[in-house]
């Protein structure tokens, strides 16, 4: 059974990555973040994946399934590993537990380094193939770099295990983002093949992405390696499980982006330029989640189940009580059965006034012709005097969702300038950060009453 929302309760909260917080990093500001969504009345607190993006900003195309990015953390303001007995004790507890993945992450590292940070599939052959007598030369070649990011991972780990703490004496539930798959250049791939659709000379057979659809023609490419889900599930998913086991040292709750590839995959030839000639494939979604919830005792996942949904995915997630998603944003159709419109939203679902792909809800707003917002005013029973931002906040707020999300941009009431991601497109997007002085003196307070109002004070 799920956790992630806990049977009548109701709750309030707020999406915001580390790289939106004043200075971009988990520093002070970030306690201070903390502080004020405790006095607005905030019980949640949403980031994306805190992982090492390999290129740009997009943490979604990731070195390592694992690694924390150091570029989130102030790492230049303390020295963990300097203050004493303690700490040393604490890295080798950490290390002991993590060294599994950790070691193979600092040696892909240090070898992207090495080679100009070409993919690992353009390496010599006998580290692209993990000769061991190759990368154990290598080892003993480049111990304090090897060392450096051993460290700087516990040191990440350290400080977020303090936030978390803070965050916990506050109540409030820190939420993480796991993307399902992982890149084809990642240390995860580069150290385990075997768990991955690869041919003979280690490149996918048959890459990630998603159907034709009313949105695209020609589907969407990801081009991540499929998993060798009958290899995985020899040992029990354990890859999965330390994978899931390490977020949630991080997290109360976390989101399992594209949950509908646990059910089946689109799998597309890898010659395909485009997403078209792709089919789909089942994959043991049944019994892996059955085998996490054995391991784990629980399952505080959300799933996210935004596009097309198959009835099979709607039942393997209410097979395992976990909440879905809605997105106000998408409820304006003329279909009554819209999974996100209000009167639709059960008590199991996470309801978000719009996501970081989404522009802001403002902006979103403000980009409809006039019909359409006339439409969007009718549905909201909001006349043209009536605040747009504060119904669209209220219909989320006093919805029966049992978590209500906002991105800070829309408590702050931000156009389209301060929209996060732009989905498919590769510039202009992760930058946007807020400083203390967009914060207006009395929302703290009025936030506050509204959620008070709506029954999801905690």
């Amino acid at each position: 059974m799920s956790v992630a929302i806990e049977q009548g309760s109701r709750a309030a909260g707020v999406l915001l990555h580390p790289t939106s917080l004043p200075s971009g990093k988990l520093d002070a500001g970030a306690y201070r973040w903390l502080d004020w969504l405790a006095e607005s009345g905030f019980s949640v607190w949403q980031v994306l994946p805190l992982t090492i993006p390999l290129t740009g900003l997009s943490p979604y195309q990731c070195a390592s399934a694992f690694a924390l990015n150091p570029a989130l953390f102030d790492l230049a303001s303390e020295s963990s590993l300097a203050s004493g007995k303690a700490s040393v004790q604490d890295f080798e507890q950490w290390y002991e537990v993590s060294r599994d993945w950790v070691d193979d992450f600092a040696l892909f590292m240090v070898l992207k380094q090495k080679f100009a940070g070409r993919s690992w599939l353009d390496w010599p052959d006998a580290y692209r193939q993990r000769d061991s007598l190759a990368l154990q030369a290598f080892r003993e070649q480049h111990i304090a770099e090897l060392d450096h990011h051993l460290r700087q991972q516990f040191e990440c780990w350290l400080q977020w295990k303090k936030l978390r703490q803070y965050a916990s004496r506050l109540d409030i539930r820190l939420f993480g983002d796991i993307p399902i798959f992982v890149d084809m250049d990642s240390a995860d791939v580069w150290a385990h093949p075997e768990l991955f659709l690869l041919d003979e000379n280690r490149r996918p057979q048959a890459v990630t992405g998603v159907p034709p659809d009313y949105f695209s023609a020609t589907g969407q490419r990801w081009g991540n390696p499929h998993y060798d889900w009958n290899r995985m599930r020899e040992d029990g998913f354990a890859w999965w499980r330390r994978r899931l086991t390490y977020n949630l040292e991080f997290f109360d709750l976390v989101r399992i982006d594209h949950f509908r590839g646990l059910e089946a995959v689109w799998k597309i030839p890898v010659e395909c330029e485009t997403a078209i000639e792709g089919v789909w494939e089942q994959v043991p979604g049944d019994e892996f989640l059955q085998t996490i919830q054995d391991a784990l005792g629980s399952l505080p996942l959300v799933a996210e189940d935004l596009g097309i949904i198959t009835p099979e995915v709607t039942a393997l997630r209410d097979k395992f009580g976990l909440p879905g998603m809605s997105v106000l944003q998408f409820a304006f159709d003329h279909f009554d059965d819209n999974p996100h419109k209000a009167h639709n939203v059960t008590e199991n679902r996470v309801y978000y006034s719009g996501t970081h792909d989404n522009d802001t809800s403002l902006g979103w707003f403000n980009a409809l012709n006039e019909g359409e917002q006339q439409h969007v005013r009718h549905v909201l029973g909001c006349g043209d005097e009536c605040d747009i931002a504060d119904a669209l906040l209220k219909t989320v707020l006093y919805s029966r969702a049992g978590l209500a999300m906002f991105p800070l941009q829309d408590l702050l009431r931000l156009g389209s300038e301060a929209r996060m991601n732009t989905p498919g497109t590769v510039t202009g997007n992760w930058g946007w950060r807020y400083d203390r002085g967009m914060l207006p003196d009395d929302l703290s307070e009025r936030m506050r009453e509204l959620i008070q109002q709506a029954g999801r004070l905690q």
